[in-house]
């Protein structure tokens, strides 16, 4: 028996608007082995603008990322898959701001 993981993510980003105002907008999606790696290409993503897939803030305030926990069992040569999903926050979200980002990750 092997077992291996793989983790997915993607969400909404949080950003300041050029002019006033703020507003979120899809991520780029993320894919890693651990969630370690997982972890430090979103917030290196974060840091440098990359995460917001174009949008083009002035500046980013915080991700809201729904992570996709994927566990690969291989018995006699047949895989099986289980997936878990777990919502994370990122960055410097106030309370009423990680409220939003979590109702956009809803739909």
């Amino acid at each position: 028996m092997k077992k291996t993981f793989k983790y997915k993510a993607k969400g909404n980003v949080l950003g300041n608007y050029w002019g006033g105002g703020q507003g979120s907008y899809p991520t780029i999606n993320f894919e890693a082995n651990t969630i370690d790696v997982l972890n430090t290409k979103i917030n290196e993503a974060l840091k440098d603008g990359s995460i917001d897939s174009g949008m083009g803030y002035e500046s980013l305030i915080g991700a809201m990322m729904v992570i996709e926990i994927i566990e690969t069992i291989t018995i006699d040569n047949k895989e099986y898959n289980n997936s878990a999903f777990e919502t994370k926050s990122y960055g410097e979200l106030e309370e009423e701001e990680y409220n939003f980002l979590f109702e956009c990750n809803l739909f």
